[in-house]
């Protein structure tokens, strides 16, 4: 009886994610008002992981999962050694790798700043966006065993002020603004000092052209990719 019972149910789930499955196939990318983006500096960051930490809190994370990640990069000879950071969250890509792979719309980017946002109510652990992400934004909960990841702290952009890793930063090394202005060198940023340019991409970094992500980076001699 409760076999019987149970079937209907499991039947409507299976219509559910394939009538979702459908309309990820048919996805059409937004392309939003104003594209926000991430701007740091690889050379004068210090390491201090605070924008990480003010992340991690913001957000209520356990141990694992991280939505902001400070990478450090480390090589040479001496004496020509070197040491730089790369740091790194959600990209908010124009054209997100995660969001047509979702079967239940948890993932969706925003008409308004271009913020690639969750609704982690919504997941069901498929862990396909963690798969088809080339930057390791999308972070598995194994307490939770649901994906979550960064949203730009959406509700402090709605309240006017800027992302939780951003104020935490106390060498203001990182910060956000329109990306194609940032790209432009026509956003007023302490990220940026005088004469200094940006570069969308720094080596080992997964190609932008998979996604077009939405930050820019002042790199390392070491780090910079030529060509």
């Amino acid at each position: 009886m409760a076999e019987s019972q149970t079937k209907p149910d499991k039947l409507k789930t299976r219509e559910a994610l394939a009538a979702a499955a459908k309309k990820a196939a048919t996805y059409t990318p937004v392309v939003p008002k104003t594209q926000l983006g991430f701007v740091h500096h690889n050379v004068d960051c210090i390491g201090c992981r605070a924008c990480e930490i003010a992340c991690k809190d913001k957000n209520g994370l356990p141990p694992g999962p991280r939505f902001r990640r400070v990478l450090y990069v480390e090589g040479g000879r001496y004496p020509d050694v070197f040491a730089y950071k790369v740091n790194m969250a959600c990209n908010h890509c124009a054209d997100p790798a995660c969001v047509p792979t979702c079967p239940t719309g948890a993932l969706s980017k925003r008409a308004d700043n271009g913020v690639v946002d969750i609704d982690s109510t919504a997941c069901i652990g498929c862990r396909r966006c963690e798969a088809a992400c080339p930057y390791g934004a999308p972070q598995w909960d194994p307490e939770a065993q649901i994906i979550k990841k960064c949203n730009m702290c959406i509700d402090e952009l709605q309240a006017g002020r800027k992302p939780y890793c951003v104020m935490a930063c106390m060498m203001r090394v990182l910060d956000i603004g329109p990306i194609d202005k940032l790209k432009a060198g026509q956003w007023p940023t302490p990220a940026l000092g005088p004469g200094e340019s940006v570069v969308d991409r720094v080596k080992d970094m997964a190609d932008p052209a998979l996604t077009n992500p939405s930050i820019v980076f002042v790199a390392h001699p070491k780090g910079k990719v030529s060509g």
